[in-house]
């Protein structure tokens, strides 16, 4: 493995009722029942599930575009982890197309440093870039902002609960 190479970490679900957390990079899959949860700040998560939400893909990007060739199956890079959602969501008879996303995190972590474009920003729009021209609707986001979000979700017909920390504020806007 070469010195920037990231371990392939692909998760299947655990049949212990509790949460598969996704750490950065990781890329996940789960069926009705199976309950996830991450933590974010200027990473995304995206969620693909079929309409009737009895299967998904769940992934935590880190950076986004096409990584570099020592980085081809580095799932922290959006482009990797985006192939092998599709790919799972197809080996189990899924267009992606016909899937609906969900998306959450670009927040900006250091404000008093960068109070313009910042590297969630960035990340929020490539994945909706991304999403647009791969013609998957997204159904929710909640991005942006000068805050992390705590995402937890199982898969069924609830959406994904969203507790949004606005460090500046002090304050937490839950969903």
């Amino acid at each position: 493995m070469t010195a920037g190479a990231r371990k392939l970490r692909v998760i299947p679900p655990l049949d212990t009722g509790r949460p598969v957390e996704l750490m950065p990079g990781d890329v996940v899959f789960g069926q009705s029942g199976d309950p996830f949860k991450t933590l974010l700040g200027s990473c995304i998560c995206v969620i693909l599930t079929d309409p009737r939400r009895t299967v998904a893909a769940l992934c935590h990007i880190v950076h986004v575009g096409t990584p570099n060739a020592a980085n081809q199956n580095n799932s922290a890079y959006g482009e990797v982890a985006m192939r092998q959602m599709f790919e799972h969501l197809q080996q189990r008879g899924l267009s992606p197309a016909r899937c609906e996303a969900y998306v959450f995190g670009g927040g900006n972590m250091f404000p008093q440093h960068f109070g313009g474009t910042h590297v969630g920003q960035t990340n929020a729009a490539w994945v909706f870039d991304y999403l647009d021209a791969c013609h998957i609707a997204i159904r929710a986001h909640d991005v942006g902002g000068n805050g992390y979000r705590k995402i937890a979700w199982t898969v069924g017909p609830d959406a994904p609960l969203v507790d949004t920390v606005f460090p500046e504020e002090g304050s937490h806007h839950g969903s």
